[in-house]
């Protein structure tokens, strides 16, 4: 039984990909800093593994894998999913604390728990490993820079490990979504309103005018993206960099 290890993983995109691979019958365990979420997920997926988690602080992520290695019996899919979308203002009014804030969750924290989780994957001959990006990290993304900074380098942070972890047959890859519909999605597009002087329906209608499909994303399809890449079927897939965003083509 395929071993799935996923942050952020009691709401939003990371809970529509617990519930996909338990659907495909996979053991699979969540963190997240939201104790109520995990309880609620826990709820809601009998047999889900959970444990409370700030992916901001290195010694948390240790201690994290170590236990889902423990309850999972081991681990064949590790899929960062944790980030926060940190401020909605131009480089000149950001607040240095709030950019490092962005950083350390969303690039620091993929780092810390993939570093531990790299040996746990070694020792099961192989498996997957699934950055979650962003559409803003394939165009410039205006008074966005610290979460499109991180979601940049986080396709540099793919493509370097499919190198160091091919030869163990390990494929490294990344998801690049467009908006999401939920609430993340609201709130982005409300700190854009706030910051154009704009109505949250003109930013909606603008942000669908970057895209040859006029909907948000289904946060569904990118859980069962994911799960097709931890898939046999993606077997010939790495160190790839998939858009899941309407066709969008700018941010």
């Amino acid at each position: 039984m395929t071993r799935v290890l996923i942050t952020a993983g009691a709401s939003g995109i990371g809970l529509s990909i617990a519930r996909a691979f338990r659907a495909a019958h996979a053991q699979v365990y969540v963190c997240d800093i939201d104790a109520a979420a995990l309880e609620r997920a826990a709820g809601e997926l009998p047999g889900l593994f959970t444990r409370r988690c700030d992916v901001g602080d290195r010694a948390a992520c240790a201690a994290m894998v170590g236990d889902a290695v423990d309850r999972l019996g081991g681990l064949d899919v590790l899929v960062n999913n944790a980030g926060i979308g940190g401020p909605t203002k131009p480089v000149h009014e950001l607040d240095p604390d709030d950019w490092d804030a962005v950083l350390r969750v969303n690039l620091t924290g993929t780092f810390d728990v993939t570093r531990n989780a790299i040996p746990h994957l070694i020792r099961a001959g192989g498996g997957s490993v699934i950055n979650m990006s962003s559409a803003a990290g394939r165009f410039g993304y205006a008074n966005r820079s610290p979460y499109s900074v991180t979601k940049w380098a986080l396709i540099g942070f793919t493509k370097t490990l499919s190198l160091e972890l091919g030869e163990h047959g390990i494929r490294v890859n990344a998801i690049a979504p467009g908006a999401v519909d939920g609430e993340r999605a609201e709130r982005v597009f409300q700190g854009r309103a706030k910051a154009s002087g704009q109505s949250i329906d003109e930013v909606k209608r603008s942000a669908m005018a970057n895209q040859s499909l006029k909907a948000l994303i289904d946060p569904g399809d990118i859980a069962a993206l994911a799960v097709f890449l931890a898939s046999d079927a993606a077997k010939s897939i790495s160190g790839q960099v998939i858009p899941i965003d309407g066709d969008m083509q700018r941010a």
